[in-house]
């Protein structure tokens, strides 16, 4: 397999104009930089938007600004998921997402890369707190070795590849329109046709969880209030 085939990597952002600067600093720090990059803005304010073009210019990244597309209201993770698997199958690439609330280290994508195998469906980064301790969302491995794992558990979107074949293999067109978030769904999708779904925990990234939504903190600090927002008011659908 090669391991070095196109890469096209996104990075959806909803404002955390602070994580998104460092995010994209670490990113252009990397010592492999042979891709494509694509933020998705889904209805940052026009401040961070204008930001965000300064930026594209910037760096050279493309920018796509969902509230020049649709009328659809933010969340719109499945529209982008659903272009940048177009484009990734388009230009027979891999596709790497990366959330605005991680930082990734120089070697993490070069590490990512090579990691891929026959019949891989996703690798993902594992996630470390400041600390340097595994945390959301991925504390379910706090006690695993670190060296590249096989699992059927769910994984995050935090830093995950997506390989060409399990893009051709599944469409993203059928992901559920009623759902906000699909990292389980797409997890699953993977073992349902037949690949396997790596976790890199000797190829951690830095992770500042829900910068982006700051009310999904309350599911730590105030777990009674961060359900009934979930359950009543129909948010975090996954």
């Amino acid at each position: 397999m090669d391991n070095y085939r196109e890469l096209h990597i996104i990075m959806p952002v909803k404002d955390s104009i602070r994580t998104v600067r460092e995010a994209l600093s670490s990113l252009y720090a990397s010592t492999d930089l042979n891709w494509r990059f694509t933020i998705y803005n889904d209805y940052s304010t026009a401040e961070n938007t204008e930001l965000l073009r300064q930026w594209s210019l910037q760096y050279g990244f493309e920018l796509v600004n969902w509230e020049e597309r649709t009328k659809h209201p933010s969340p719109n993770y499945r529209f982008t998921l659903i272009d940048a698997q177009r484009k990734a199958l388009q230009e027979h690439a891999d596709l790497l997402i990366i959330e605005s609330d991680v930082l990734v280290r120089r070697d993490t994508i070069a590490r990512i890369r090579t990691a891929r195998q026959d019949r891989v469906g996703m690798v993902a980064a594992v996630t470390h707190d400041e600390n340097d301790k595994v945390n959301f969302p991925y504390k379910y491995a706090v006690l695993w070795k670190p060296t590249p794992t096989f699992t059927s558990k769910r994984f995050s979107f935090c830093c995950t590849l997506l390989t060409l074949e399990y893009l051709q293999a599944y469409s993203f067109e059928q992901l559920n329109p009623e759902k906000d978030w699909f990292d389980v769904t797409i997890s699953r999708k993977s073992l349902e046709h037949g690949f396997r779904n790596l976790l890199l925990m000797d190829t951690p990234v830095l992770h500042k969880p829900h910068s982006s939504r700051p009310w999904k903190q309350m599911k730590y600090t105030n777990p009674i209030k961060y359900y009934f927002l979930k359950l009543f008011h129909r948010r975090d659908k996954i």
